[in-house]
């Protein structure tokens, strides 16, 4: 009988494994070693790709955070392997995105808010050198910080900085390692305060005015933490920028919001059911009674304090100029209390609880509606305001966990089952468009439309895309395919809905009380105009995106606007061959 001979190449594996059996403890270290060898490999071709990638972009810096960008350049398919890789490697080292105002943050930034003092209002008296000129009208050492201003921001001026008495006394917060002139913007811009300012290169202050002396433009001259490029003020010098808020940016004087300069009411008594008269007025002493008081607003009057909700009597459509109530606080030297006959409103922390309680239909609905849009044209800020009008949930055509967990109660429930007042959808086909009833159709600029719902495809509801996202080929390959569903969308709604009525998002912002009182009609419901004035005043829900956070470039290329004023032209043709009117005029191409 012949034993088979073992093969030659196996004689050198048996004697390595009898040694391993033998000494067990050196085969896990040969692993160990095994595994860490491979990992340092691994991590130092990843760091390399990403010095490379940084170099080839030149400063590759992210205008919405302070990190390196990709290359966009060409290349050999070997460096366009480890841009990838690097690419991969920065996401892994990134802290996980977090929603909210940036200063809630724990790591990285402390929270210290100031509040006290007074001081003198140094808002309308600007750098001398600063006020009518350009950031490259300054000196060269201000030359280089050009580049921070944006079309939402206006660099003003150095200014003094006191820690006992601040120029800027809203919010605050520090940022030792990446503080960049748009982070603070960005972040004062969310709390809705109209100045910005920066100091010792790594701290943030926001305020409604500035109450500090300005000086020359040499003592802010220390860089930025997150960008060497822009200066970030100076030992007690503060860097100052104006920010040129949105339309529904609110002005805050802490926790309250400035609603305006409004005549008097006819009937006061009525209208603001709540008076005091307060010595040494202050807006602090009147948004305090009238939050104690619970009315969800405060009216300062000169010396007196009324509160109450807005009401038909006082509906808070009608602003005056601002000129009509500056008269100063007696309590304070740089607010203005109003008087007599006009009156300084703001809207304190109290809920308005009358357009709050929110049902299911009380029977069964055969008659379906839908809530149509394109992604990102406002669907869920519609149904906020659809479910506060009316009182009664909404539906959707899909089920999202964290809508449902926000309060959309609705979105459990399925669409066909009659419970709901609408029901949202994107859907644009011919035999979904049939299954409804009839529909509000919600239809958004495209330009703001793709860009809301690119942000909401990588960030969320409320986040925002990377800036690997939009220099990417993410960006340009959403364009492509998503610009033409826009105006097919609409087109297969127009074509194919059996009752339909046209609502332009833009047109909603502007004046909100009217068209959702059209849509509240549209859906076969009662007007109550209390509810609707309590639906101006809880407007924004918890899905929208904060601040003014914007990129500081235009990302759509002549071609991307090519195509898409083609579509819109598209569809402004074809709301006028239906006697709709057109496209509002923000849409057209410029």
């Amino acid at each position: 009988m012949r034993v088979a001979r073992e093969p030659i190449m196996a004689r050198p594996l048996l004697k390595i494994h009898r040694y391993f059996r033998r000494k067990p403890v050196r085969f896990f270290s040969f692993i160990l070693l095994y595994l860490t060898a491979g990992s340092l490999v691994f991590l130092h071709s990843g760091f390399s790709s990403d010095t490379s990638t940084t170099g080839a972009s030149g400063s590759g810096r992210d205008p919405l955070i302070s990190e390196g960008g990709a290359s966009t350049g060409g290349g050999s398919s070997t460096s366009d392997g480890l841009g990838l890789l690097g690419r991969v490697f920065k996401e892994t080292r990134r802290t996980p995105r977090r929603f909210g105002p940036p200063w809630m943050k724990e790591n990285g930034a402390q929270h210290i808010p100031e509040w006290a003092g007074r001081g003198v209002d140094h808002t309308s008296s600007w750098s001398h050198g600063a006020k009518e000129k350009t950031t490259k009208e300054m000196d060269n050492g201000r030359e280089q910080t050009v580049h921070a201003e944006t079309s939402s921001s206006k660099y003003i001026g150095c200014y003094v900085d006191d820690t006992q008495k601040r120029a800027l006394r809203g919010v605050s917060f520090f940022d030792y390692k990446k503080m960049t002139v748009f982070r603070c913007q960005d972040s004062c811009a969310e709390r809705g305060y109209l100045y910005a300012g920066l100091e010792f290169g790594a701290e943030c202050y926001c305020g409604h005015k500035i109450q500090a002396p300005n000086v020359s433009e040499t003592e802010c001259n220390m860089e930025c933490k997150g960008e060497k490029s822009n200066l970030c003020g100076g030992p007690n010098r503060l860097s100052i920028y104006r920010l040129e808020l949105s339309q529904e940016s609110a002005r805050r004087y802490g926790s309250a919001i400035f609603k305006g300069c409004f005549k008097r009411p006819y009937n006061v008594t009525l209208a603001l059911p709540a008076s005091a008269v307060i010595n040494n007025m202050s807006v602090d002493k009147c948004v305090d009674m009238c939050t104690e008081k619970e009315f969800s607003l405060a009216a300062l009057a000169g010396e007196k304090c009324h509160c109450g909700f807005p009401t038909p009597l006082f509906t808070l459509h009608d602003r005056e100029d601002e000129e009509l109530c500056l008269q100063r606080c007696e309590g304070e030297d740089f607010e203005s209390c109003g008087n007599n006959d006009f009156f300084v409103v703001y809207q304190t922390q109290v809920q308005d609880n009358r357009c709050m309680d929110r049902r299911f239909l009380p029977t069964r609905s055969k008659h379906l509606v839908a809530l149509a849009s394109f992604p990102g044209a406002g669907n869920t800020w519609a149904r906020h305001l659809i479910e506060l009008a009316t009182g009664y949930y909404t539906g959707s055509y899909y089920f999202d966990g964290s809508l449902y967990n926000k309060g959309f109660k609705g979105e459990r429930d399925h669409w066909r089952s009659g419970r709901t007042i609408c029901i949202k959808t994107h859907e644009s086909g011919r035999k979904e468009i049939e299954a409804f009833d009839a529909s509000i159709l919600m239809i958004r600029n495209p330009y703001k439309a793709l860009m809301a719902e690119f942000n909401r495809k990588y960030g969320g509801h409320i986040g925002f895309a990377s800036q690997a996202h939009w220099r990417g080929k993410e960006w340009p390959e959403f364009v492509k395919n998503y610009a033409p569903w826009w105006a097919s969308h609409t087109l297969d709604w127009l074509k194919y809905g059996k009752k339909v009525q046209v609502v332009h998002f833009e047109d909603l912002k502007r004046d909100l009380f009217s068209w959702l009182k059209g849509m509240v009609i549209f859906l076969g419901l009662e007007v109550s105009e209390d509810r609707l004035l309590c639906v101006e005043g809880q407007k924004d829900g918890n899905f929208k995106r904060s601040g003014l956070r914007k990129l500081e470039y235009d990302p759509y290329t002549p071609e991307m606007r090519a195509t898409i004023d083609g579509l819109i032209k598209t569809v402004d043709t074809a709301l006028r061959k239906r006697n709709l009117p057109g496209v509002p005029e923000e849409y057209r191409p410029r």
